[in-house]
């Protein structure tokens, strides 16, 4: 972590992680955003709540961590998928795609609908 940085996040991470093995990368991802800004301010950035993000530093998350980390490595990490309408875009925009309502309305939600469906990059439910 960088000199000058408020380092919070990334000790409660280790310490909650201890005895897991060796901490997840996209752990460290999460820890350091939250250090140079804040949980709430990287949790808006994720499209996630901020309890979500303590929760999941804190290793006592009960949901998906699957989840949280495709948001992490999409946002944070800049990973990409190849989206079949799309073309390349990041793994979060992916799944905010993937949880967009369907309107008959929108010509791009209606092929992203039908996409998504089978889509690859699909998050299973």
């Amino acid at each position: 972590m960088a000199a000058g940085l408020n380092h919070a996040n990334g000790d409660r991470a280790r310490i909650a992680w201890a005895g897991k093995g060796e901490i997840p990368g996209w752990i460290w991802a999460l820890a350091e955003a939250c250090d140079r800004t804040s949980q709430g301010q990287v949790a808006k950035r994720l499209g996630i709540s901020a309890a979500v993000v303590n929760q999941v530093l804190g290793n006592a998350y009960k949901g998906r961590f699957d989840r949280v980390e495709a948001r992490v490595r999409g946002e944070l990490m800049q990973e990409t998928v190849t989206c079949p309408v799309l073309g390349d875009l990041s793994k979060r925009e992916c799944l905010d795609h993937q949880k967009a309502k369907f309107s008959a309305t929108n010509p791009l939600r209606v092929r992203l609908y039908r996409a998504c469906k089978v889509c690859p990059n699909r998050e299973e439910s």
